[in-house]
């Protein structure tokens, strides 16, 4: 099993175990901040199934229905998680309203205080490993889980402050009131979530840095007079590179071959961690004069 897979895994667990004692100690203390955290979980346990999923099936090699592979699922996940997050978030918006309005109490603030404790140090611990996959695989899924829980450790803290303020002052609006300031960065933090997800279904291109490290592997190679027609885009583990390389048109098939190789050799080294697909197209001149696409941003026509 793969260190991306295991991730979900072990976020699917430490998600399940938050739900029973959050639900248990929720319904009996009646706070809305405890409620909302624990249908949280209930929706995290749906989202690490997701996507255990989708990366098990963006880890797939290309097929023939699948020329490219499925590495954009993992996109797909990240804006469809972004999606359940909002969608969350809103929810417990509503709860906090509710809350203010009708002004109820919250009985066992002792046990409830105690439980989201627990909460914050089990996800306190799974957001460290999260992101340390994420940092180590580059998965999207993985960060987009850790962003998730990281909102969740966040909105904890803020429920334990409720509950404290609760204790010592019996101002029970207090709880609705930081139900709604939990939601509204949770939607906020969703919607970096679902454009990044977004961007990548859309093919966008490579980090700036990226292409540049391209760039400069593509003209540190003397037998390559020029290039054009640079375009980049990513899809799960895989990142995909497409060029024209000029050559001098006295130089010989073979070796405009070779070194075309050997550019596409040092762009897969640029990240290791990475599967590359590089296409390199060899041109005996310059024909991007005929074309009318550029590409600007680091995706130039010449180089």
């Amino acid at each position: 099993m793969s260190l991306q897979k295991k991730a979900t895994v072990v976020a699917s667990t430490v998600a399940g175990i938050l739900v029973v004692i959050k639900l248990v100690v929720g319904i009996l203390s009646g706070s809305v901040s405890v409620l909302a955290s624990a249908m949280d979980s209930i929706l995290d346990i749906f989202v690490s199934m997701f996507n255990y999923f989708a990366i098990h099936n963006a880890e797939k090699p290309p097929s023939e229905r699948f020329n490219y592979g499925l590495g954009k699922i993992e996109a797909l996940a990240a804006v469809i998680e972004g999606t359940i997050i909002t969608i969350s978030g809103l929810f417990i918006m509503y709860q906090g309203v509710r809350k203010i309005l009708q002004n109820e109490p919250i009985y066992h603030l002792g046990p409830s205080l105690m439980v989201m404790i627990i909460s914050i140090i089990m996800t306190a611990g799974l957001v460290y490993f999260l992101e340390y996959v994420a940092k180590k695989t580059g998965n999207l899924v993985v960060k987009s889980d850790a962003l998730h829980y990281k909102t969740d450790l966040l909105s904890n803290s803020a429920v334990v402050l409720s509950l404290l303020i609760v204790y010592l002052t019996k101002f029970y609006a207090i709880d609705g009131i930081f139900g709604i300031g939990i939601a509204i960065y949770i939607i906020y933090s969703a919607f970096g979530l679902i454009k990044e997800g977004v961007l990548i279904l859309m093919d966008v291109s490579l980090e700036d840095e990226t292409v540049e490290k391209i760039i400069a592997e593509i003209k540190s190679t003397p037998e390559v007079t020029s290039y054009h027609f640079l375009k980049t885009r990513k899809a799960g583990p895989f990142n995909f590179v497409d060029v024209h390389l000029v050559f001098n048109p006295d130089i010989s098939l073979q070796k405009a071959h070779d070194m075309a190789d050997e550019v596409e050799e040092r762009i897969k080294k640029i990240d290791s961690d990475k599967k590359w697909e590089v296409t390199i197209h060899l041109d005996p001149v310059d024909d991007s004069v005929n074309h009318e696409c550029e590409f600007n941003n680091g995706n130039e026509a010449n180089g």
